[in-house]
């Protein structure tokens, strides 16, 4: 019994180190690990109002001692308890108001300037977009999953172009996850080392596969109507008739061309000016 007590207890744990340019990955941390030994409250009570617990604090601030160089540590020094030294820290780390301003507004330009090289991995490339998004949203601004989406969409290289496409034609992206895309955009990417598109490059979906996804409510854009006209199933059989007719004008010797419906010579039956059906009666006689 006494061995669990002290187990939990124990404050030997590896705690990460503050630097000048890790404190959001450094905060996230620490919080996660105060929160494990249960003092997290006394830096963000559920009760503002409430009475701190003078241990609980005094752990609190113990863990925090512990992740931070000894130059911040002696800027904090005077702080009395962990919630003003861990605001004390913040404040040094994320600077003035106007700094944090400024800073969001560097990282937003980057963010809007990325871009996915040729021969990047996506998974690198996804953990870069993805770290400028964590640092913007910890300097309090609001990035929303939609622009984070449809952002991915533009940055990727041409040979995303298909699948990027599709989903922004046939997907709903106020809806979608950024984790859907990247699965979506990894899924094209095997596809394209295995060989397994199509031969004109493009990627389309079933009729099966359209009406399954247009039961999924808030996941398409496109009826199945919609999508029969996008992909000009629907004309298909007129397309045929077309291209049939085509192939008749391309004959130039028609003096022994027979027609099925008059068994004249000279012209095919689309062009025949006699009565329908006269020469398919005389044939089945």
């Amino acid at each position: 019994m006494d061995n669990n007590k002290t187990k939990e207890g124990s404050f030997g744990l590896s705690y990460p180190m503050l630097s000048k340019s890790n404190y959001t990955a450094w905060a996230l941390k620490m919080r996660v690990f105060m929160q494990a030994h249960g003092v997290w409250d006394a830096i963000a009570p559920k009760d503002p109002k409430a009475a701190i617990d003078e241990k609980m604090d005094k752990r609190a601030l113990a863990v925090i001692y512990q992740g931070i160089p000894q130059d911040i540590l002696l800027s904090i020094a005077e702080k009395k308890t962990s919630m003003e030294a861990w605001n004390a820290i913040k404040t040094m780390s994320l600077g003035a108001e106007k700094v944090k301003m400024a800073k969001a507004q560097t990282l937003k330009c980057e963010f809007e300037s990325i871009r996915m090289k040729e021969n990047e991995q996506l998974d690198e490339f996804y953990l870069k977009l993805n770290s400028l998004v964590t640092n913007i949203r910890a300097l309090g601004e609001t990035v929303e999953e939609a622009y984070v989406v449809k952002k991915l969409l533009r940055a990727v290289p041409s040979k995303f172009l298909q699948i990027a496409s599709a989903i922004e034609q046939f997907g709903n992206l106020e809806a979608m996850s950024v984790e859907k895309v990247i699965g979506s955009l990894t899924a094209h990417e095997e596809r394209l080392k295995g060989g397994t598109e199509t031969s004109h490059g493009q990627l389309l979906l079933t009729e099966e596969e359209w009406m399954k996804k247009e039961n999924n409510e808030g996941q398409l854009l496109l009826t199945h109507d919609e999508w029969l006209k996008r992909t000009n199933r629907d004309g298909a059989r007129g397309n045929g008739e077309y291209r049939a007719k085509e192939g008749y004008r391309a004959v130039r010797d028609r003096s022994r061309v027979r027609c099925f419906n008059c068994q004249g010579l000279g012209h095919f039956a689309p062009e025949c000016r006699g009565p329908a059906g006269k020469g398919r009666q005389t044939r089945r006689k």
